[in-house]
């Protein structure tokens, strides 16, 4: 598997705060298969000119020197896109090193626009990866159809494939019409996992679908190759939902 969004750089957001807790989660993740994470501080884009790259480069790399040999760590950001037409172009506000940059709407609305500021961003050379477009007060199907039309890629959260919340049946309804593109956990130095939704896929009939979402996808954008389209998932009865949140994550 590959996660393109944690924040478990120590110590730099509302993620990790040390390297003593990301180390767990690190090494939880190598046991489950995670051969590539990428740590995504959060940075607005008003600030983009002024991101502390190599600085954080070096709060990677004594991380790193903690770590499990697996995952490997990049390093990225998440952009939160606090006003219109910034210049994300550079290479360093990129996911590790690709032509994507995983960005997020403010105060976690959909902004007036928000499909026209995407459309822009990709005509600019870059790839923008939406993330968890299931949480933003509001979205809508047709939304994320619009944004998928504009050339952004659809990252979902793993934690909210499952519950009952509107954010959640979102998430699965996204799935369930093919419009996901990647999972990935957003672990805050936490019990977030992307090992569980690449269970629960599989375990509801979608291996297929479950190794694109969780690796071949993610694989495909940071090495700047054309996605492969996710086919839908089969719809997920609340009964069987109830069985597996039991199953990964030890309650109903």
């Amino acid at each position: 598997m590959i996660d393109i969004h944690t924040h478990l750089l120590p110590g730099v957001d509302d993620g990790s705060p040390s390297i003593e807790v990301s180390v767990p989660v690190l090494e939880r993740f190598g046991g489950h298969g995670v051969d590539v994470l990428v740590c995504t501080p959060h940075l607005l884009a008003t600030e983009a000119k002024r991101a502390p790259a190599a600085r954080y480069a070096e709060i990677l790399a004594r991380l790193a020197a903690h770590a499990p040999p697996k995952p490997a760590l990049e390093l990225g950001w998440e952009i939160m896109l606090d006003a219109p037409g910034m210049d994300l172009r550079a290479p360093e506000l990129h996911l590790a090193g690709s032509n994507a940059a995983l960005v997020e709407f403010p105060r976690m609305n959909v902004p007036p626009g928000a499909a026209h500021e995407l459309f822009r961003i990709r005509m600019s050379g870059v790839i923008p990866v939406l993330a968890h477009p299931e949480r933003y007060y509001g979205a809508t199907i047709e939304q994320v159809v619009e944004w998928r039309s504009v050339g952004a890629v659809i990252q979902l959260d793993a934690v909210m494939l499952f519950g009952n919340a509107p954010m959640c049946r979102l998430a699965r309804a996204i799935l369930e019409e093919g419009l996901a593109d990647c999972i990935a956990s957003d672990n805050h130095g936490d019990s977030r996992s992307l090992y569980a939704a690449r269970q629960w896929l599989i375990e509801i009939g979608a291996e297929e679908q479950a190794q694109l979402l969780t690796h071949t996808n993610a694989e495909r954008l940071l090495a700047g190759e054309p996605l492969v389209p996710v086919a839908p998932i089969p719809r997920v009865e609340a009964g069987m939902l109830g069985r597996l949140k039991e199953l990964f994550f030890g309650r109903r």
